[in-house]
């Protein structure tokens, strides 16, 4: 990652208004900005979770789901993931399916730092271990979908404020995430399609 990154910043339906650096978008008043969020499973359904690096600027040391991160300007989501994927986690992809094209959420930490992201989630399924990025990844764990599922559901498992809100939306969609439906592309917000 350059800090002279830039990401998609959106209106409230979606469309793209313009850019920003990434250094900039994560504070007290961050503007809603186009993201993703990606849960990796292996053939067993286990689910990839990851710890994220002590030094992030947002959710520190929180456990979240796979990965997350922003597209680049032009770039479409699915490149997205990959790269990111293989930036954080050392993962190439087996297939990569959009599953909740219209998430999108605004947590704020205690000391006022905000994420407000649209934020389109993915399932990605892999056939090798990951080898994570300590600069992005301070520890990952497979964990079988349900038990995550339901310790998440019930408040046992801390975890980051997205992938709270984003798990009951994913275990709507059925007990195994290896057959989730695909959701259609054209119900992504415009400035992810």
């Amino acid at each position: 990652m350059t800090y002279d990154e830039h990401v998609v910043l959106v209106d409230g339906e979606g469309n793209p208004i313009g850019t920003a650096p990434k250094s900039t978008v994560h504070g007290v008043e961050t503007p809603l900005h186009l993201a993703f969020s990606s849960y990796v499973f292996d053939r067993q359904a286990r689910v990839l979770l990851s710890r994220r690096a002590d030094h992030k600027i947002t959710w520190p040391g929180e456990w979240t789901n796979s990965c997350c991160g922003h597209p680049l300007p032009g770039e479409a989501l699915e490149s997205a993931v990959t790269r990111r994927l293989d930036f954080e986690l050392g993962l190439h992809v087996d297939s990569i399916d959009l599953v909740l094209p219209d998430f999108s959420y605004k947590a704020v930490m205690d000391n006022g730092i905000m994420e407000h992201e649209l934020c389109p989630v993915y399932r990605v399924i892999v056939s090798a271990d990951a080898v994570p990025n300590a600069e992005e990844v301070g520890a990952i764990r497979w964990v079988p979908w349900k038990e995550f599922a339901d310790e998440v559901l019930s408040g046992e498992m801390p975890i980051s404020p997205w992938a709270r809100e984003q798990v009951p939306l994913l275990v709507a969609l059925g007990p195994d995430p290896l057959t989730w439906p695909s959701a259609d592309r054209a119900n992504l917000p415009p400035a992810a399609r």
